[in-house]
């Protein structure tokens, strides 16, 4: 799976967030591709943000950066590790539910 973006390691870390929670790609609605965040997404692609719909919650868009599992939105939203696993996720990544999702 390619992870686009300022990546610095294999597990999707990336320049902006590179905690050792900091383990999860996004794939954006807007063009298909999986990023480690939005800033990166703002850095690389040439277009802007396009939210996911509540409808599409059920979709594959959350790559664990340990195992490289695909996740759908509402399972990420409401787990704390990946089910797979049970690597742990940035608890404060629910900050930036709103740029990624409506």
């Amino acid at each position: 799976m390619k992870i686009y973006g300022a990546v610095v390691d294999n597990e999707t870390r990336c320049v902006h967030y590179h905690t050792e929670q900091d383990i999860i790609a996004i794939k954006f609605k807007c063009c298909n591709r999986y990023y480690p965040c939005y800033k990166c997404h703002e850095e690389h692609a040439n277009h802007s943000i396009e939210r996911w719909p509540h409808a599409y919650f059920e979709e594959l868009a959350i790559l664990c950066g340990s195992c490289h599992t695909e996740l759908t939105i509402q399972l990420y939203m409401h787990t704390a590790s990946c089910p797979h696993c049970q690597a742990i996720f940035n608890e404060k990544c629910y900050l930036h539910y709103p740029i990624y999702f409506e």
